[in-house]
């Protein structure tokens, strides 16, 4: 059985290991038609942790989700390079719902965040940084802002309506747009940038 736990402690053993050397172990190419495949971090990350193609789910409910999240040189400190994408957001769910019993807060919960290093769209060149779970145990602080946070943008879907969600609500968590195209009506939550720094804590 492959765990959260167990998951954690296979990609540990890997921190400091560059992905895209073992990747093609696992028949995974960096590469695609001359451009970077998007996806081969997270299919290599998957295998380490000891999922196959057909377990990404761990049994009797203990799911997890892994998340590729890159972080790049900044003055020499590593900082995320973008915001994380968590889950989408149901209007009449999201009025409906409170915090800890929301999917946003059951897909926090869920999250194996693995920071890897990004150099460049093509430099495949990706060393597997750091793995953490999403686990406020210990700052109970954090988690009453990130619920603050859902609340206010709950609030003001339920008093402005769900098109008035955007992305400069949340200090922790935002709801902005998902999808392509000008004009896109469809949200998610995603998690700041401070908030990834927040959990992974990479200072090395």
């Amino acid at each position: 059985m492959v765990t959260r736990i167990v998951a954690i402690n296979n990609l540990r053993r890997f921190i400091g290991t560059d992905l895209s050397e073992i990747a093609p172990d696992y028949g995974i190419s960096p590469f695609s038609n001359g451009k970077q495949n998007k996806g081969w971090k997270g299919l290599t990350l998957e295998r380490l942790a000891g999922l196959s193609n057909s377990n990404k789910q761990a049994p009797n409910g203990l799911g997890f989700e892994l998340k590729s999240t890159s972080f790049r040189l900044v003055n020499d400190v590593w900082k995320p390079k973008e915001t994380c994408a968590i889950t989408m957001i149901n209007p009449m769910s999201l009025t409906g719902t409170s915090f800890f019993e929301s999917h946003c807060w059951e897909k926090m919960k869920s999250l194996i965040f693995c920071a890897v290093s990004w150099n460049g769209s093509q430099n495949c060149s990706s060393v597997l940084l750091e793995v953490q779970s999403f686990d406020f145990l210990e700052d109970s602080t954090l988690l009453a802002e990130i619920k603050e946070d859902y609340d206010t943008i709950r609030n003001k879907c339920i008093t402005s309506g769900f098109n008035s969600l955007t992305g400069k609500d949340g200090k922790w968590i935002q709801a902005r747009t998902k999808g392509s195209g000008h004009g896109s009506t469809s949200r998610a939550f995603y998690a700041r940038k401070q908030l990834i720094e927040e959990i992974i804590n990479l200072h090395i």
